[in-house]
């Protein structure tokens, strides 16, 4: 009875609810097949006994059917040969095997309705089986995604970070670029200054004198006895 018991409670339990309250539902549906699958070996045997002793019943009840239907046929027979005596002690032989007739039929009753009982509980028990290693496929194929999921995620944060980072690395080359184009403009800006000055001071004794303007000032030299 041990087995019946734990067959009904295995029966009893929400297989769904266990999964959702698993903190790794890939753990605990293999866990959980690997006992399903255990009680069933205990199962199948229990059921091929019940089921054994519901074919023992039938046979037993079938040979006394058969019995008393002969015996039946040779009271019968007794009678259309004139042999009333012979006919009576067929008829005590069925009377008494009608007594246990009685009895095998209530006995194979109760065993066909524990060996359909049984029947049920096992082939539930099958079905259950199959419909949780096909799912075990699925859940374990979206705790895989989920997993990917995960790593994708964690990824996208660092990336997020390393965006922050190059935002921060480009501002301060922004800044630096800055500053390099500042002292670039003051050193045009210095060698500008630097080149006007020479290049006034140079001009001022590159620049040719007019000669007519020469003439004239000698000319008006030697009016004034200047020379």
């Amino acid at each position: 009875m041990g087995i019946l018991q734990r067959f009904k409670d295995i029966m009893a339990s929400n297989i769904n609810a266990l999964l959702d309250k698993a903190e790794d539902p890939e753990k605990m549906i293999d866990q959980t097949l690997r006992n399903l699958t255990k009680d069933l070996a205990e199962v199948k045997k229990e059921t091929a006994a019940v089921m054994a002793d519901e074919q023992r019943c039938k046979r037993e009840l079938d040979e006394v059917n058969s019995e008393i239907t002969k015996m039946q046929a040779y009271a019968e027979k007794a009678l259309l040969a004139g042999n009333e005596a012979d006919a009576m002690k067929f008829l005590e032989q069925k009377n008494q095997l009608t007594a246990k007739q009685a009895s095998l039929q209530q006995t194979y009753d109760v065993a066909a309705a524990n060996a359909m009982k049984m029947r049920q509980m096992h082939d539930k028990l099958v079905t259950d089986i199959n419909q949780l290693d096909s799912r075990r496929d699925a859940i374990k194929a979206k705790m895989k995604v989920a997993k990917t999921q995960d790593r994708l995620n964690k990824m996208t944060n660092n990336l997020s970070d390393s965006a922050s980072s190059m935002a921060a690395f480009d501002r301060m080359e922004a800044k630096a670029n800055a500053m390099l184009d500042q002292a670039n403009a003051m050193t045009e800006l210095n060698q500008t200054t630097q080149e006007s000055g020479i290049d006034s001071l140079a001009a001022k004794y590159d620049a040719a004198p007019n000669a007519a303007v020469q003439d004239e000032l000698a000319a008006m030299k030697a009016k004034l006895g200047l020379q």
